[in-house]
């Protein structure tokens, strides 16, 4: 088979789109466009790491562009990529492992297309009007529209709002899928379900005698926690997306409500709080079952530990909702008990959580040695690495004393912000990526396993080596969201530019892996409505 034939057909001509049910289709569609906006992270990383280098090797890239990139950068990275490729996901594993069909494939596509819009809305909103708050949410109140485009920025702000309903709609599903009975099935009780799935029936057998039986796998319980700190962000994000549109439209209608009474400290308490929601409770609580999940399907072993890492993951999410205040241990009007409680000591607290994760996932590995060294496995242990190293740098930012000397500098985003999304959270989704591969596409085999291990070393190593240069220069005393004209820190600057640009060629070399795998025309099949009539691969009954 040429070269040409492989590309439009897919590697050896095993893939065939026709054969996919719809539920297979809908996560591979989430998948692709996830993918699509990665690529799109990456390369806008790669402009900014280039412009910190010198401005003129950016592509004639000005500062405002620079910022509006910087602005839109993580908000695609989070929501157009991560959001899509873990909902897709998790819309296939949650009645997949219930062994029952998703609540609504409509919804599901409606889930897709809200946030693959909304995320292209925000994105060039910011592109055209250089729309750049940084923080995009985050003023405080009330805003001044001196230095922004107040149309930009509404535009702006409909996108986030887009997306947030579509994250809505994955909310609903997900928890629907949990308690629902299909239609000629004898009755689930939902109470029970659900119950089990946020983990009140685990804390009920502490006190009981004889244990209660779990209804809900470990997997789908962090699923359920996750999603219910990803349905408070959605809402607390949405509200504070409104109320700046009422600003900025008021503002096109001739109308000046900069002097209108909002407290800032009380805003920026609240919007932290949600945004916090995601990072310190989202990504870490579904990341640890995505972590579980995966050593048992690649060890075929009970994990180790099983009714801790179900309780931890409660714990984790109770934590979640207390520790927002790290991120204002800076702000001189944050009263201290707050600094001290919520952002030193239950911080702290996130490395015993995900530590904890992070043990019990090894102990699973170790049990069943010894072990092929799989693709899944090996960025399995990659997303491990990255937590591992990713976590304690946060933990050493929320100290009161190091905090006054890391915040606001290239540290930050560094050795925590990018190797803990990079390594931590990317390298633990490509994982389950090729471990649900052949799953979603019928038993297609892989392209090139050179191509794979090349993604491997060169993600790993550039994600590590990006974050590590960029924390040298915050050392240095490099700030964040700052440019630098005479070069002070292009050593650092550099090093990080190359590191970056082996992030590239590894996404290069993974998603020409994926589409030769598929080929083409797979590509474009996926798309298109199934023509079959199951709306679901369920494992077989056991």
């Amino acid at each position: 088979m040429s070269l040409m034939q492989t590309f439009t057909n897919g590697a050896q001509g095993l893939f065939k789109p026709n054969s996919l049910t719809p539920m297979q289709k809908l996560t591979l569609r989430f998948v692709v466009i996830g993918l699509i906006y990665y690529g799109v992270v990456v390369i806008e990383g790669m402009l900014m790491r280039l412009f910190e280098v010198n401005p003129s090797l950016a592509l004639g890239i000005e500062p405002k562009q620079f910022f509006a990139i910087m602005t839109a950068h993580p908000l695609v990275g989070i929501f157009g990529s991560t959001y899509l490729i873990v909902f897709g996901a998790f819309l296939f594993l949650v009645p997949f492992l219930m062994k029952k069909p998703l609540w609504s494939i409509k919804l599901g596509n409606w889930t897709l297309w809200l946030i693959t819009i909304g995320t292209f809305v925000f994105w060039f909103a910011g592109f055209v009007s250089h729309y750049s708050p940084l923080y995009t949410l985050y003023w405080p109140l009330p805003a001044d529209f001196s230095q922004f485009s107040a149309l930009g920025g509404t535009f702006f702000i409909v996108g986030i709002a887009v997306v947030m309903v579509g994250t809505s709609f994955f909310v609903l599903n997900v928890f629907k899928t949990i308690v629902y009975t299909p239609a000629g099935w004898e009755k689930q009780p939902s109470g029970a379900l659900i119950s089990s799935a946020l983990g009140i029936s685990g804390i009920k057998n502490l006190f009981r005698k004889k244990k209660e039986e779990h209804l809900v796998s470990l997997p789908v319980a962090a699923i359920a926690r996750g999603t219910v700190d990803t349905a408070l962000n959605a809402g607390i994000i949405l509200f504070t997306g409104v109320l700046i549109l009422v600003y900025m439209v008021a503002y096109l209608l001739g109308f000046d409500l900069k002097h209108t009474a909002v407290d800032a400290l009380l805003y920026k308490n609240w919007f932290w709080w949600g945004l916090d929601l995601i990072a310190d409770g989202m990504v870490l609580i579904f990341v640890a079952g995505t972590w579980y999940l995966l050593a048992t399907l690649i060890t075929g072993k009970k994990l180790y530990m099983e009714n801790i890492a179900r309780s931890a993951l409660l714990v984790t999410l109770v934590v979640s909702w207390t520790v927002w205040s790290h991120h204002l241990m800076s702000d001189q009007a944050q009263p201290g008990i707050l600094k001290i409680l919520s952002g030193e000591m239950v911080t702290a607290f996130e490395l015993l959580t995900q530590g904890l994760a992070f043990f019990i996932t090894l102990a699973t590995l170790w049990s069943a040695r010894p072990l092929k060294m799989s693709h899944p496995l090996k960025f399995l242990l990659g997303g491990l690495l990255g937590f591992a190293l990713a976590v304690p740098a946060g933990i050493m930012q929320a100290d009161l004393g190091l905090n006054r000397i890391l915040h606001n500098t290239q540290w930050i985003v560094g050795p925590h912000v990018h190797v803990a999304i990079l390594i931590g959270l990317t390298m633990t989704l490509y994982s389950a990526i090729y471990f649900l591969f052949p799953i979603l596409t019928n038993g297609a085999k892989l392209y090139s396993d050179k191509l794979a291990n090349f993604h491997f070393w060169a993600h790993l190593l550039g994600g590590i080596g990006m974050g590590a240069f960029m924390g040298m220069a915050g050392l240095k005393g490099m700030l964040r969201r700052t440019i630098y004209f005479n070069g002070e820190f292009n050593t650092y600057m550099i090093l990080a530019a190359i590191s970056g640009s082996l992030l590239l060629l590894a996404f290069l070399a993974f998603f020409y892996n994926i589409v030769m795998s598929v080929g083409l025309k797979g590509v474009i099949g996926i798309f298109m409505p199934s023509k079959l009539k199951t709306a679901d691969l369920l494992p077989a009954e056991e």
